[in-house]
């Protein structure tokens, strides 16, 4: 057979059921190889993905979609999942602009019951999925597929405990990779579970029980005596109390490489028609030695050489390195310094200070709203907490910015990763958000730097120079060598660019670089505010000046920096002309960033012609 050849002739699901054990598995390898080959040309979630084919598998072989439906939690391991719903043809454009995204999307296919892009969303999803299907009789299934890591979210608790008593048909599969939880407790749990997932072992159990529930006078006293005693065995063996104390029926742990025995396990699932927890075991990377020996750093990645691996897992010339490093600087002279992460220690830069001071570094898991708060305890208690989070991330987050920090007037550090366009992940991880949320925020104030240094500066007086909560942000990749910036007075939190023009244009961080290049070609003085939030009385007088201002901002118009600053014009008076140009449509799709730049009118060559309006 040619390569991929069986993958080529997987149309639907229904094509995956006509297949046996063996089928199934040369089919795994082919989707490897195609992960493999996909990823490293357009980038994406590598290591995920090669550790859930077999399980993917097993999920068609058992379920029937759309019927059934899966829940995949975050979803950026649903790749092999979009190759066996009709969609092989299109997976070379994966998180390319017009085609697939890297996260389930219903628009795309009614395969994809939900869409995802954060963690520890997908058993709340599926309950209420499960709930909607019950009250319509609907006897479908929904699945939930939840990693170890997304359990270090508080929302996935808040859910398991609101679903064990449920009476729909809600699984739940922990695809447990030991990225999170700990290692298997070894041979005696493996032996058990390949017995506990045999059907014989199943029809043995249930015809053991209807038989005692029948027998006259002791039959309930020994089933609850054989009960009483299995649970006792299972707690010493499996810890499983965890699951079953919610109201949950627990089976694993399994082979989550073994599709005989997930596909068993499913199906035992199935017939016990109450909530269950399928807990399986799988391997992060499987299939790419370079994945497997370090899973952490394929976990998501720009195109690559496959020979070579990935020399830009780790950017050392990136603003997440370059924050990193300058806040390790600070914490040698300073032993209150401390730095939290939720679970992105090297994409926030913060290996460097975890290396040196891991006393002071905490790593919570996927709990956002609890990394606030604990920033907010160790403000209060004298410390500096610095919380370094991705701004698509920190959304998760505003009710504990506001009450557990803004309200106290702790001071707490947000540095803001990622901050703006995002590019290729698209609509769920933009971070066009975060300036409209914190300038609601009471006592926020809110810095964006345009490079290295001016980052480094804005830190220090972030630190130092601040008593309430602060806000740093700052764009994924690197900074702009060629800007012409010098070092800008922090208390004044702006730098002003003249050419004796009537007309001034107002903008921060990123974006500048844009700005600077249209009015090369359009001439205008450019207010370039580095403290952008709050707009002071000073940057307000200036503005006054000037007949024609033009605001332009990376980010949601609603809300942001540009509106606000014309609302305050307007209530003073002023009588000139204003122009914004922000994002409108807060539903930006995955593209270059350069692409989503001229979508919105923000790059250089738009932004020529919106200043001759």
């Amino acid at each position: 057979m040619t390569l991929l050849s069986r993958l080529e002739k997987i149309g639907s699901p229904a094509d995956v059921k006509k297949l046996n054990t063996a089928e199934l598995y040369a089919l795994a390898d082919e989707i490897r190889q195609k992960l493999i080959q996909v990823v490293s040309q357009n980038g994406g979630h590598l290591a995920s993905n090669l550790g859930a084919v077999e399980l993917t598998l097993a999920l068609h072989k058992t379920f029937t979609t759309p019927k059934d439906a899966i829940v995949w939690d975050v979803g950026h391991q649903c790749y092999t999942h979009k190759m066996l719903t009709g969609r092989l043809s299109r997976i070379d454009t994966i998180r390319t602009e017009g085609g697939l995204s890297g996260f389930p999307k219903p628009y795309e296919s009614e395969h994809d019951a939900f869409v995802a892009g954060h963690a520890s969303t997908s058993i709340s999803a599926a309950l209420g999925l499960s709930e909607a299907k019950r009250l319509q009789g609907d006897e479908g299934y929904v699945v939930a597929v939840i990693g170890d890591g997304a359990l270090t979210g508080g929302m996935a608790y808040e859910a398991l405990n609101n679903s064990g008593k449920t009476p729909g048909n809600l699984i739940v599969i922990l695809n447990d990779n030991e990225m999170s939880i700990s290692k298997s407790v070894g041979s005696v749990a493996n032996y058990l579970s390949d017995i506990r997932t045999k059907p014989a072992y199943y029809r043995f159990k249930d015809r053991l029980s209807n038989t005692l529930e029948h027998t006259p006078v002791v039959g309930k006293q020994v089933k609850e005596v054989l009960q009483n005693s299995k649970s006792r065995l299972k707690t010493m063996i499996y810890h499983t109390t965890f699951f079953e104390d919610w109201g949950f029926d627990y089976l694993g742990p399994i082979d989550g490489h073994d599709i005989d025995k997930l596909c068993a396990a499913m199906e035992r699932a199935k017939r016990l028609a109450r909530p269950v927890v399928i807990h399986v075991a799988t391997q992060k990377g499987k299939g790419y030695s370079k994945a497997e020996e370090n899973p952490g750093a394929y976990h998501g990645v720009p195109s690559f050489d496959l020979e070579k691996g990935n020399p830009d897992i780790s950017l050392e010339n990136s603003f997440s390195s370059a924050f990193g490093k300058s806040l390790v600087k600070l914490a040698l002279k300073d032993s209150r310094i401390c730095a939290i992460t939720a679970a992105m220690k090297y994409a926030t830069g913060l290996q460097f200070f975890k290396h040196k001071y891991p006393n002071r570094f905490y790593d919570v898991g996927i709990a956002e709203q609890h990394a606030v708060t604990f920033a907010s305890g160790l403000a209060t208690g004298g410390l500096l907490p610095v919380f370094a989070v991705y701004s698509t991330f920190l959304q998760r987050s505003f009710d504990q910015i506001l009450h557990d920090t803004a309200l106290q007037g702790a001071h707490v550090v947000f540095a803001i990763d990622r901050a703006g366009l995002v590019g290729q992940d698209g609509e769920t991880h933009q971070g066009i958000y975060d300036v409209s949320l914190l300038t609601q925020v009471p006592g926020m104030q809110i810095f964006s730097p345009v490079n290295y240094r001016e980052l480094s500066q804005c830190l220090r007086h972030c630190i130092y120079e601040i008593e309430g909560p602060c806000a740093l942000r700052y764009p994924r990749g690197k900074e702009d060598e060629s800007l012409p910036v010098s070092d800008t007075d922090l208390k004044k939190g702006y730098q002003l660019q003249k050419c004796g023009s009537d007309r001034l244009v107002v903008t921060y961080g990123r974006v500048f670089s844009q700005v600077l290049a249209a009015t090369a070609e359009q001439p205008a003085d450019i207010l370039r505010l580095c403290r952008i939030w709050p707009v002071s009385d000073e940057m307000l007088d200036m503005m006054q000046q000037y007949d024609h201002l033009y605001l332009v901002e990376e980010g949601i118009r609603a809300g942001g920096v540009a509106a606000t600053i014309a609302a305050a014009l307007m209530e003073r008076g002023y009588r000139g002309e204003v122009r914004i140009r922000a994002i409108d449509n807060g539903i930006v799709p995955q593209a270059a960033v350069e692409r989503n730049f001229c979508q919105l009118g923000l790059d250089a060559a738009s932004l020529t012609d919106f200043l001759r309006q």
